[in-house]
């Protein structure tokens, strides 16, 4: 997946899904996707991760993304105007269940093959959108304090319970029960990376109380080398997801989408 540049949005999104060593050294394609929709007031980001031990989840996962910045972003798009809350909570959840009805609807009786987590953000005017089911994750790049610029991780879905950290996917029975959603009212959001697990060693640390953070330094470079336009950022971002370091701290499958605000002339 390469970038989008619509001149009307004040977004700039890019990113892509590679297979990991494990893949590669089978020969199995990669299991994650991801997916966006950039318009001139709302901009909708997707990432999945499908579960490795189910033999479709390739195409559960692409399917997921797809339907989910179609959905989403017809959603979003009657409430983009509105001031933040409720609203746009209700709008997540909506969205949400027409993303499942058809998801179940096109895989029928072996939606259990196609098994897959999603991670989407909604990007409108004064106000994000945040929905997850599964253990993707949402960084945003927020502010600064003491001149440097601050990565802020926002909350993730719960397990399937507390004695487990067992993944949910879209096709788990009753998956809406862990889905999680966050509304975010905050004009000095400027970033927004998404991406699956494959990424937590090297995007997320701990902070003092032990709780996950944003690696500062990864999340900044990330976002500084989407900030300008270059040819070479296609390029640089396959370069770093197959990369030796990256590699040596997770083997799987590796997805990372990003949107940086444009700088306003």
């Amino acid at each position: 997946m390469a970038g989008a540049e619509q001149p009307d949005s004040p977004w700039r999104v890019h990113g892509m899904s590679v297979e990991g060593y494990r893949h590669r050294r089978q020969g199995l394609p990669c299991q994650d996707a991801c997916a966006f929709k950039v318009s001139p007031y709302v901009a909708v980001l997707a990432v999945a991760d499908g579960a490795g031990s189910r033999p479709r989840s390739e195409e559960g996962s692409r399917l997921a993304v797809d339907l989910a910045v179609e959905h989403f972003t017809r959603r979003a798009g009657a409430v983009a105007d509105r001031r933040p809350g409720e609203a746009v909570h209700e709008l997540l959840e909506d969205a949400f269940h027409d993303v499942s009805k058809m998801f179940l609807d096109t895989t029928g009786p072996d939606a259990a093959d196609f098994a897959t987590t999603l991670t989407v953000v909604v990007l409108a005017p004064g106000w994000l959108g945040h929905l997850t089911v599964g253990d993707g994750f949402v960084v945003l790049r927020a502010g600064t304090e003491d001149g440097e610029r601050q990565f802020h991780l926002l909350p993730q879905a719960r397990a399937a319970s507390e004695y487990s950290n067992e993944t949910v996917f879209l096709t788990s029975p009753d998956a809406a029960r862990w889905v999680h959603t966050d509304c975010v009212a905050d004009e000095g959001v400027d970033g927004v990376l998404l991406s699956t697990d494959g990424l937590v060693q090297a995007a997320l640390g701990r902070a003092g109380s032990g709780t996950q953070a944003p690696n500062a330094s990864f999340a900044d470079a990330v976002f500084r080398s989407l900030d300008t336009v270059t040819d070479d950022a296609h390029e640089g971002l396959a370069t770093l997801l197959r990369s030796d370091r990256l590699t040596a701290l997770n083997a799987d499958d590796k997805t990372l989408l990003r949107a940086v605000r444009k700088a306003r002339p």
